[in-house]
């Protein structure tokens, strides 16, 4: 396994493709103007991004201090402070991991962006892979965005009066969420056992945990709500196969985002509980699911909140597994 962090050169097909912009975001309600960028976003990911309101003030960013967010994020993990060593929050893709297996290699990149933009805290962008058939070689990209707002929250202030330590906090924050989407996706993707970490092995225990028999009924309760979800947002054209196969990865991306909150609010001392993530990422899925295309405006809210409500059992129940998981070992 080699690991390469100088910037990767823009040789293998170029970027190729749209973005998958319903990738992981961590969001929240106020806004703020963007700030000068670094680089220049292709087109087609800066389209995407949530319009700016004009005349709101913001803070020029460049104060924060790189090595200092990155030995923030150390404390909380090692794993990550290695993927992150030599990525430089420019807006510019690094090679951050590259492994053979059989007679290809298979590498990802990764960029950092700090920016304003819209309603979301960060947001991780995959845009398509580049396949080389000449070098034998799939290069997985991710760029995430972070977009540290929320300077002058009350409680932040008070915990840190100084400026340039508030951002620096609050960038590692948000960041260390959206790196933990990465070091899944980076355990998803790869060949079996390159991307273990830590961080993803936590995440498939608790993956593992919530489809287990002890869980089955609430289990079952998501799924069915998810199902009836997916119907509403029907389309038209999708074979039953392919929307059981977007209830299952609606369903993955819930229990990734239980993972990611409770996991980030742990180490930066920012508790998000079940009912709070519950009541956010049931609509998020509903959203994903398709919508109301097929029912009311109404209809579709009631099960969006019936959703909510089998959601936050289903994670109250993994809780209590996993608190019990070591003592059964």
């Amino acid at each position: 396994m080699k690991k390469k962090t100088m910037p990767v050169e823009k040789e293998v097909n170029g970027l190729n493709g749209n973005s998958n912009l319903w990738s992981y975001g961590f969001q929240d309600l106020n806004i703020f103007s963007p700030a000068s960028l670094p680089a220049p976003l292709p087109a087609s990911l800066l389209a995407s991004l949530p319009a700016p309101i004009p005349n709101v003030p913001y803070l020029d960013l460049r104060i924060y201090r790189e090595p200092m967010i990155k030995s923030l994020i150390k404390v909380h993990s090692k794993d990550m402070y290695r993927l992150l060593e030599g990525v430089h929050f420019d807006g510019n893709y690094y090679r951050v991991k590259c492994v053979s297996s059989g007679e290809w290699e298979y590498c990802w990149d990764l960029a950092v962006r700090i920016q304003y933009f819209g309603k979301m805290l960060g947001m991780t962008l995959y845009p398509k892979r580049l396949v080389s058939q000449k070098e034998k070689r799939i290069v997985y990209r991710s760029m995430i965005l972070v977009n540290p707002y929320q300077l002058w929250d009350e409680a932040l202030v008070n915990k840190f009066w100084n400026l340039q330590e508030r951002v620096e906090y609050l960038i590692a924050r948000i960041l260390f969420h959206e790196c933990i989407h990465v070091m899944i996706s980076l355990g998803n993707i790869l060949p079996s056992g390159f991307g273990n970490t830590d961080i993803y092995l936590e995440f498939r225990k608790m993956l593992e945990v919530s489809v287990s028999e002890k869980l089955s009924h609430e289990l079952h309760n998501v799924q069915f709500r998810l199902w009836n979800l997916v119907l509403f947002g029907y389309s038209g054209s999708e074979s039953e196969k392919k929307l059981l196969e977007r209830v299952q990865e609606i369903y993955e991306f819930l229990i990734n985002e239980k993972y990611t909150n409770q996991k980030t609010g742990k180490a930066f001392r920012f508790p998000a509980n079940n009912k709070k993530i519950a009541r956010k990422y049931s609509w998020i899925a509903a959203v994903k699911a398709g919508g109301d295309k097929q029912v009311s405006k109404r209809i579709w809210q009631v099960e969006v909140r019936r959703l909510r409500i089998a959601l936050r059992e289903l994670f109250e129940g993994i809780d209590t597994e996993l608190r019990a998981y070591p003592k059964s070992q």
